[in-house]
């Protein structure tokens, strides 16, 4: 007779996009997320712009077993703090875990992808981040930025693709008018699609490193992130 697991389901949740490249990107995350942890229930859903949405994945998962939600998303912004809230009200055994962000484990992923562009200490890095109408959110990624700076040994910029300031345009032109060197564009966004296209296009020309997910295995440091916020509350 097989064992049923009685572990709480993962019930990770995306932002969401419209991007063939970045669906395939999160998806294969979720799938390794499932592959380290085999006796519990995985499943993918989105708070915008994809199906299954928040109520649907819950409703896809047997009744009475408990939920953990794991966002999907770098930082804690009004996805993570409104709208999950509000679409599991009312849903009993249903738990939200932390954002991913900030975490070294990111920092980790920022600087293989970052590695291709081969960076020299006398260049300078601009971190490509999303933009949060909560400042909190904006603070998570300032963090990432300070982190990463550490671990580079030297400033990095922080700009920002909506919402505040500056820009990320603002930034590496503010950057490349203050050096000789390179710019270099690092993107702290999770997967492809719109965002990472506006920092290409926002970068005039600055290499931009690619999204922390790809079309590659998702970064191990990434997969173990998933699995840790999972286990926070899961116990």
């Amino acid at each position: 007779m097989g064992r049923v697991s009685t572990a709480p389901a993962l019930l990770a949740i995306s932002h969401g996009t419209s991007s063939p490249a970045g669906q395939a990107a999160v998806a294969a995350l979720v799938d390794a997320v499932a592959r380290r942890l085999p006796d519990v229930v995985v499943r993918l859903g989105h708070v915008d712009v994809q199906q299954p949405d928040v109520a649907a994945s819950l409703d896809a998962i047997p009744a009475g077993t408990p939920v953990v939600i794991v966002p999907l998303l770098l930082s804690a912004g009004y996805h993570v703090r409104i709208d999950l809230i509000e679409q599991t009200a009312g849903r009993d055994g249903v738990t939200i875990a932390p954002a991913l962000g900030p975490d070294q484990r990111l920092v980790d992923a920022l600087l293989t992808r970052l590695e291709p562009l081969t960076p020299q200490p006398e260049d300078t890095i601009v971190l490509a981040v999303a933009g949060s109408s909560d400042d909190r959110a904006n603070e998570d990624c300032r963090e990432i930025g300070r982190m990463l700076g550490a671990r580079l040994g030297r400033d990095v910029t922080v700009g920002f693709l909506a919402a505040a300031e500056p820009r990320v345009d603002a930034a590496v032109a503010t950057a490349s008018a203050a050096t000789a060197s390179r710019v270099l564009v690092a993107d702290y966004l999770l997967a492809p699609g719109y965002f990472h296209d506006l920092a290409v296009r926002l970068a005039a020309g600055a290499p931009v490193a690619p999204p922390i997910l790809g079309d590659d295995e998702p970064p191990a440091s990434v997969v173990d992130l998933v699995v840790d916020r999972y286990r926070q509350v899961a116990g």
